[in-house]
């Protein structure tokens, strides 16, 4: 049957409409690709051809408080591979192998991995420079050298324990670098560039550099000069007494400002892996808890002054030796007692039951509520981490044993930051400052200090007056006591020793002690307070023996660096049999020789050069201090004036 024209038409016309509809759905179709969704699909084919190789931000520096460098960086380049435009696999990884020491079957193993960019690892991480350049001189396909850096320590073990150090990926692990790696880290940077499946860099695509940025330079309150001297010391004191450890602190006690912080054992930041976990991750001024020994006796003593509760030059007390309390006999540690004495002997001495009596006159809940207020038994909260707390008697567990122990420093534990944060509460003037070792956060490109750590006052403790009191207490220690071996001619120190048992196995050991000191200079007005402790040295166990000469030598090398003038104005040093005085070296220039011998008093002897009758030069120069029986030489010759007149 024939179709009709009419009906031919219809449909033509039908399929027209037809076509021109998908065509019309086609370029709306076209149209919402190409302008609604064409930024959103080149984004995401170009991140499908794109290749980045990263480029690490450089860590920022680790400065002292003058701006020298105590953590730096130094450039060590990593190897990738990108594994799409590596060509024969087998080749490179023979060829990498022969260079980096590693396997060529563990590092066929990663360049063969179907991923964009893979570093390969752990041979081809932080190379030398000159082994970087000889890798990019083979052009191997799909092998690229970028930008890596690597921590480096100018002054190797030095603050170890503070700084810490990195892992390999260069991130912080232990220490500052732990505590502090969000700012430091900085923020990555790279080169990207397109690619085709085949790896082939792609026609009329350019290379896209982000440079990294960089992180925070953090300056320390750590004098770098004043730590130097502290580790000097522990380190000879480590050797001398042959000690299971030591450790030290050294803070502006105005301020809380960590001056210096050491303990050994110490590690190396840049080796740590060939340490024990225990030597690195314990940061012992601030982890180590112990019994404190007679330091403690300062807050007893600021507490009793405090409270009025004595007065240390009129006030008296007889010391038999030992003193029964609540059917417990607590000994001094001198045998047969100190006898009739004023208080502030009793402080001089660290004599134990006339603490014990101080204690009593407080009571349980006035005496605790000042240990308490001088920061024990929590963290002081210093800007490191490993922080204790210590430990204190809960006060419905303090009897009358309980009490007199606690007021010589035993039957509580607190930490070496603790007691440095304590006492220089009490000497300072009464202020109570949070301690820390972040003095700033400074912009390493343009210098500009991005934020400031100003010293914080946590309370006031105790009145100026008493502060006063307690200062002129413990340089007369140090002057007639038993911390005379810190004595420092030309500067007032004052401070206390400290001698504990150790607790092993739940009770005290006869043998091992640690024994400590805590000084300041100038006695008057302190700048600087440091306080060492050794952990069961060998021979004697006295912190006066031990611990005092110690922080004599930190405190005396310190206080020079700082430019702290001597005074005359110290109090005199009582000497004990057998002790070598101190003694000024008179004038001699201009006297004959029969005035030197009626005038010196045997306190020097001498060594004469050159002829003549007159001194005209000598040495040690006039006002210069020097043991008696020292030798003074003395260079000889003619008076001018007498020439002149023979003439």
């Amino acid at each position: 049957m024939k179709v009709s024209k009419v009906s031919q038409r219809r449909r033509l016309l039908w399929s027209l409409l037809l076509l021109l509809l998908l065509f019309s759905a086609l370029i709306v179709r076209l149209a919402y690709v190409q302008i609604g969704k064409g930024a959103e699909l080149s984004a995401k084919a170009e991140d499908l051809w794109r290749r980045d190789i990263p480029f690490a931000a450089q860590r920022g520096e680790i400065l002292d408080r003058n701006g020298t460098a105590l953590v730096t960086n130094i450039t060590t380049p990593t190897i990738w591979a990108i594994p799409v435009q590596i060509k024969d696999p087998d080749h490179t990884a023979e060829t990498l192998a022969g260079l980096i020491s590693m396997d060529k079957a563990d590092i066929k193993k990663i360049i063969t991995k179907r991923s964009r960019l893979e570093r390969i690892n752990p041979g081809g991480r932080k190379i030398t420079m000159e082994l970087a350049q000889e890798i990019r001189d083979l052009k191997l396909p799909g092998i690229v050298v970028a930008e890596d850096n690597k921590r480096y320590y100018p002054y190797g073990d030095l603050a170890a324990h503070i700084l810490g150090f990195t892992g390999a990926y260069s991130q912080g692990l232990t220490g500052l670098e732990a505590m502090h790696d969000d700012k430091l880290k900085g923020f990555e940077g790279g080169i990207s560039y397109l690619s085709d499946a085949g790896g082939r860099i792609m026609p009329g695509s350019s290379e896209k550099y982000v440079e990294p940025r960089d992180g925070l330079n953090l300056e320390l309150t750590i004098d770098k000069s004043i730590q130097s001297i502290m580790e000097r010391e522990l380190d000879q004191a480590m050797v001398k007494y042959q000690a299971n450890g030591a450790w030290s602190i050294a803070m502006n006690p105005k301020t809380g400002e960590i001056l210096a912080m050491a303990s050994r054992p110490g590690y190396s930041p840049a080796n740590y892996q060939e340490y024990s976990a225990e030597t690195y991750n314990r940061n012992l001024p601030i982890w180590m808890t112990y019994e404190p020994g007679s330091t403690f006796k300062i807050i007893t003593l600021a507490a009793a002054l405090e409270e009025d509760k004595v007065d240390l030059k009129n006030d008296h007390f007889f010391d038999s030796g030992a003193v029964e309390v609540g059917g417990a006999r607590l000994r001094c540690w001198k045998k047969g007692g100190h006898g009739s004495q004023t208080f502030m002997e009793v402080v001089q001495n660290s004599c134990n039951p006339g603490f014990v009596a101080l204690g009593q006159k407080l009571g349980k809940e006035s005496l605790f509520q000042y240990i308490r207020d001088f920061g024990f038994g929590a963290k002081t909260g210093i800007d490191l981490n490993g922080e204790e707390n210590g430990i204190l008697f809960k006060l419905d567990n303090v009897g009358p044993v309980e009490l007199a122990t606690t007021a010589f420093g035993q039957g509580v534990s607190v930490t070496p930051i603790q007691q440095v944060a304590a006492v220089s509460a009490a000497i300072n003037g009464g202020k109570l400052f949070k301690p820390h070792v972040a003095k700033a956060w400074v912009n390493p490109e343009t210098g500009e200090t991005v934020e400031e750590i100003k010293p914080e006052l946590v309370r006031q403790v105790i009145s100026e007056e008493t502060s006063k009191q307690v200062r002129e207490a413990l340089e007369s220690v140090v002057a007639k006591g038993t911390g005379r071996p810190a004595f420092i001619d030309g500067y007032r120190v004052g401070g206390k020793t400290g001698t504990a048992q150790k607790v092993i196995n739940g009770r005290y050991s006869s043998t091992e002690h640690i024994v400590s000191f805590i000084g300041f200079a100038p006695a008057d007005d302190p700048e600087i307070v440091v306080y060492t402790a050794v952990d069961n040295p060998k021979g004697i166990q006295f912190g006066g023996v031990v611990a005092a000469p110690i922080v004599q030598n930190i405190l005396e090398d310190a206080l020079h660096y700082m430019n702290v003038p001597p005074r005359k104005d110290q109090l005199a040093r009582e000497y004990k049999y057998g002790e070598t005085p101190t003694v000024t070296v008179p004038n001699l220039v201009g006297a004959t020789v029969q005035d030197l011998y009626e005038d010196l008093n045997m306190n020097f002897m001498l060594a004469k050069s050159g002829t003549g009758n007159t001194v005209i030069s000598q040495a040690p120069k006039p006002g210069s201090r020097v043991e008696r029986g020292s030798t003074i030489r003395i260079y000889m010759g003619e008076d001018p004036g007498e020439s002149k007149h023979e003439h």
